[in-house]
């Protein structure tokens, strides 16, 4: 699989990261609906053996069970991936809490550090900027587990220029995880070119739009999600702009079979088109998902007529 340097982190990652959101599975405000571990297991396994070489979770996936599975999972590999996880955001009392208060997010890290079973984390992010007004707090306080030695590198999720730049006057921003697909594209006007401009390595979430552009939905699947599915209650998933979605994934489907790809796969590589995009996270549930994914997700390139017509073209 075809790796990128993450910004200026000296990292060399795949240009495609296991994301661990799923794989909290569901009982929660977020959760993607029941999950087994055995299967989240195999999942991991086999994304590892194709070449994926970094993992992304949060304490808040799953309260905690994510990062649970994934330390089980790597525990037993003389070769481990990079662990990128996060902070600010966990779960209490059945709900999400956001917080950015430097005790909160010092013991954040040693809850992760636990769970995940290894001694510094990767990249540890912040994962909202919220409460806003404490950002340089818990900016802060990741520089001051950098200089620790607890993490090596740090970066933001979700955040805008503005907070960017707050955070960049404390210290430097290393990476940042912004949303960004086919069907969600608010990143491209002014984001994408400040992190160039800055060396901030980008890794994109949700590049298959929350698996709905993987081509395995279709309008009746959409609507027997289950109630502890979160994405039953986002517009993505809803009309009028389900109908916009699904026409966009039969595109992608259009132009995978060019290439003997699923849709999925063109999804993430047309992320990965630009070169500021240093990874796309993947969101894979189970052993048979990899396949249709890996690794053609990672080593296909778009023609310029094809991005055209993926974008809505002729």
């Amino acid at each position: 699989m075809n790796r990128r340097l993450l910004g200026g982190t000296g990292l060399e990652i795949s240009v495609v990261g296991f994301g661990a959101w799923a794989i909290g599975g569901g009982g929660w405000e977020w959760g993607w609906g029941p999950q087994d571990d055995a299967d989240s297991i195999a999942a991991i396994e086999r994304a590892l053996e194709l070449g994926v070489n970094w993992i992304d979770t949060a304490p808040i996936y799953g309260f905690g069970r994510s990062e649970e599975v994934v330390g089980r999972t790597v525990a037993k590999m003389s070769e481990k991936p990079f662990i990128f996880t996060k902070c600010g955001l966990e779960g209490r009392n059945g709900s999400g809490v956001n917080e950015l208060k430097a005790a909160t997010i010092e013991r954040q890290c040693e809850d992760s550090l636990r769970r995940l079973g290894v001694e510094a984390i990767d990249l540890y992010q912040i994962h909202w900027p919220d409460p806003d007004e404490d950002i340089e707090e818990g900016w802060a306080a990741c520089v001051a587990l950098l200089s620790a030695g607890k993490v090596r590198h740090i970066g933001v999720s979700n955040f805008n220029i503005e907070q960017l730049e707050r955070a960049n006057a404390v210290a430097t921003v290393e990476t940042l995880q912004p949303p960004y697909s086919l069907i969600n594209r608010g990143i491209e006007d002014e984001i994408v070119p400040y992190c160039a401009a800055e060396g901030i390595g980008v890794i994109a979430y949700s590049p298959m739009g929350s698996g709905l552009l993987t081509g395995a939905f279709s309008a009746e699947r959409v609507a027997a999600l289950p109630e502890d599915d979160f994405r039953s209650h986002v517009p993505h998933f809803q009309e009028p702009e389900l109908s916009r979605n699904l026409a966009a994934t039969e595109r992608l489907r259009q132009v995978g079979e060019r290439h003997n790809a699923s849709p999925g796969a063109v999804a993430v590589s047309w992320v990965l088109r630009d070169p500021v995009v240093s990874g796309a996270i993947v969101g894979l549930r189970r052993f048979d998902q990899v396949g249709g994914i890996l690794p053609a997700a990672g080593e296909l390139e778009l023609s310029p007529e094809e991005i055209a017509f993926i974008e809505g073209g002729e």
